[in-house]
């Protein structure tokens, strides 16, 4: 257990294009994890992000399903999680949420805090996950600063405490000046990247600023840094951890300033592995049993074998590869031969993994998200809902002789959280339900690419969905009338579709015996 301090697992959420993938790969790189700088520079397969594998993501430049790498540095572990930015995958986001201890925050510098970032934000509020903020391409042309740091603070109900400082922006920009060390991060080579020179100074004061830097853009520095130190709070370590205050560096993810910094803050700041709700009690990660909980299924990583892996955040215990442990999902214990360690597609053995390491268990339909995997079966962690979908569809197969495969990959999917799979009482068409609109593009590629399906989205007579529950005789009675409206999950828990979100309302006043829920828990 002298190992738990040591873990750091993150996730980075931004709104879409505020360069998350891009910081990503840098912290990487920093990290030690990899030697080429900027993989999105190089050629043919090497231009990929190396935490967006799918296709579709190649594709389209965006990042659709949460990746998992780990990387050490100066002793400590890091687990990053990077999520999809679009708000069409937030149930994957929140998911993947779930399973962290702190996040980073990614604002472009010129546009500020966007709808996606603030929707993250406030799902990050209700777990108190700590935030960092990262102030990203400031070698731009953005606004001014402390118009992004009252922002912060205004629209985030957040202190706020500047870290770093940019030096000039967009054409005008020299660098980066550290506020708690006095280290002034210069820009060489004819992309004026950091390379890493660092010049020391005594202070904002020192002489040998006026040799380095633009007379004009020193004295704003040293007018706006003075206002900043006075006028914002100092960092408070219990506070940023409470999710009170957020630090706020400053830099430029792409020509690599600020980077390391970030991950100083991290190693510094951020918190170890702590307790996590479950039932009966909250689970200390000092506790001696081994238990975890899955919050993500990936298949088809590797499409040449058709792999499933869980992703696992341990919770507590040391997990010792060929351990056995009993899933609540159907309560049978089942041995992990061969745990693993990610660096997004890449992976290893884990011989072994303490609390706060993500794992990946390889299996074949057995593990599904929301399942809580234990030593003793005795607990069950909590907080990991389904969504009612908003957009809801029939499929309808191009080949009818498919259809074995087109199940078996809508329930593969549904069993990662990117669908919801519903079976009608009445009809053979199987409805499908999802959040946002690009989940519909994200299925139709991935039906076509990983399982040789081609097929097509018709529109459905509904509109929305909600699982009931309710007395036997209740349930009973409103099943027979509204049989039409009627369907199962891929669980066989009994759901309701409507035509609209004004038809639950109404049906839910005709029965006020029967509960209609827009999320489930597992």
């Amino acid at each position: 257990m002298t190992q738990t301090p040591d873990r750091r697992t993150f996730a980075i959420i931004s709104h879409p294009d505020a360069g998350k993938t891009t910081l990503t790969e840098k912290l990487l790189l920093f990290g030690g994890a990899i030697h080429l700088a900027g993989e999105v520079k190089a050629r043919g397969q090497a231009r990929r992000a190396r935490s967006d594998w799918m296709k579709i993501e190649q594709q389209r430049g965006i990042s659709v399903t949460s990746s998992v790498m780990t990387f050490e540095r100066d002793g400590i572990t890091f687990n990053l999680l990077d999520t999809p930015g679009h708000e069409d995958f937030s149930e994957d986001t929140y998911r993947t949420l779930t399973a962290v201890d702190s996040a980073v925050m990614v604002i472009d510098v010129a546009k500020g805090i966007e709808s996606q970032t603030r929707k993250l934000f406030e799902v990050c509020r209700l777990r108190s996950v700590p935030i960092i903020t990262f102030v990203n391409k400031c070698d731009r042309e953005g606004r001014e600063v402390f118009e992004t740091l009252d922002e912060i603070a205004d629209l985030l109900a957040l202190d706020v405490t500047p870290m770093t400082w940019p030096v000039g922006m967009g054409g005008q920009f020299e660098g980066i000046y550290d506020l708690r060390t006095n280290k002034l991060l210069l820009p060489e080579g004819p992309s004026r990247e950091f390379q890493g020179k660092v010049v020391q100074t005594s202070g904002l004061d020192d002489p040998q600023l006026d040799a380095i830097i633009s007379p004009e853009n020193l004295a704003k520095l040293r007018e706006d840094a003075e206002l900043a130190l006075a006028g914002y709070a100092e960092f408070d370590g219990e506070a940023y951890r409470n999710g009170d205050l957020t630090p706020v560096f400053f830099g430029s993810a792409l020509k690599e300033f600020g980077v390391d910094a970030l991950i100083g803050a991290l190693a510094e700041h951020a918190p170890p592995p702590h307790a996590l709700p479950a039932e009966p009690e909250p689970v200390e990660p000092t506790r001696n049993e081994v238990t975890g909980f899955v919050f993500k299924v990936q298949a088809n990583m590797d499409p040449n074998h058709r792999d499933r892996i869980a992703f696992m955040r341990l919770c507590s215990g040391t997990f010792k590869r060929g351990m056995k442990l009993t899933p609540t999902g159907h309560g049978k214990p089942i041995a992990i031969h061969s745990p693993i360690m990610f660096f997004a597609q890449q992976r290893e053995l884990a011989d072994e993994a303490f609390p706060g390491d993500i794992i990946g268990i390889p299996n074949h339909g057995t593990l599904r998200v929301g399942d809580t995997l234990s030593e003793k079966a005795d607990v069950r962690f909590t907080g990991l809902p389904n969504f009612a979908p908003e957009i809801l569809r029939r499929v309808a197969l191009k080949d009818p002789t498919k259809t074995k495969q087109l199940r078996k990959a809508l329930d593969d999917m549904a069993e990662e959280g990117v669908t919801q799979v519903f079976y009608p009482e009445i009809g053979s068409n199987w409805i499908i339900g999802v959040v946002g609109q690009l989940q519909l593009d994200v299925l139709l590629s991935r039906l076509e690419a990983e399982y040789k399906v081609a097929a097509a989205l018709e529109p459905a007579p509904f509109d929305t969905a909600r699982w009931i529950s309710g007395d036997a005789a209740a349930l009973k009675n409103f099943t027979e009338i509204n049989r039409g409206a009627m369907a199962k999950d891929r669980d066989g828990n009994p759901v309701f579709l409507a035509k609209s979100a004004w038809e639950v309302g109404y049906v839910a006043e005709r029965y006020p015996d029967v509960k209609f829920a827009a999320t489930r828990e597992r």
